[in-house]
């Protein structure tokens, strides 16, 4: 009878090899053979748990509203926008805590993303992310 074990990841991220870094280098393109349209924008907010904008490019404002939920205010409208967000420290260094996101227009702010986070069973619970806004 096999017994399966429960190992706890390591929170640390492993070392990058001798070689990593020039693969990486190697690996640095520009958008400027894309064909993007002149008018569009990257906009990236990082926010803490506490709903502090921590840096961001076009973002303007950060706030918790309640447990889990917070706005994130823009420089220009993004309702036309996509947008992309995941649980991540606003450091640069280190393992985020687990959690779910979930990134949504603001209801009657055309210029804000509404963010919802969420422990890892569903429940409401503050985390830091990363909010990317493609305009």
């Amino acid at each position: 009878m096999s017994r399966t074990r429960h190992r706890r990841r390591s929170a640390a991220q492993p070392a990058p090899g001798e070689d990593d870094a020039v693969r990486a280098d190697a690996q640095v393109t520009t958008c400027a053979t894309t064909g993007l349209p002149v008018t569009a924008r990257v906009l990236f907010a990082v926010v803490n748990s506490s709903g502090l904008l921590v840096r961001g490019l076009g973002a303007a404002a950060a706030n918790r509203l309640a447990p889990g939920m917070y706005q994130v205010v823009f420089d220009q409208d993004v309702t036309a926008a996509g947008y992309v967000g995941t649980v991540g420290l606003p450091g640069s260094v280190g393992v985020a805590p687990s959690g779910k996101i979930a990134v949504a227009g603001r209801t009657g702010i055309p210029n804000a993303v509404f963010v919802s986070t969420y422990a890892v069973d569903g429940t409401a619970a503050d985390r830091p992310f990363h909010l990317a806004v493609l305009a």
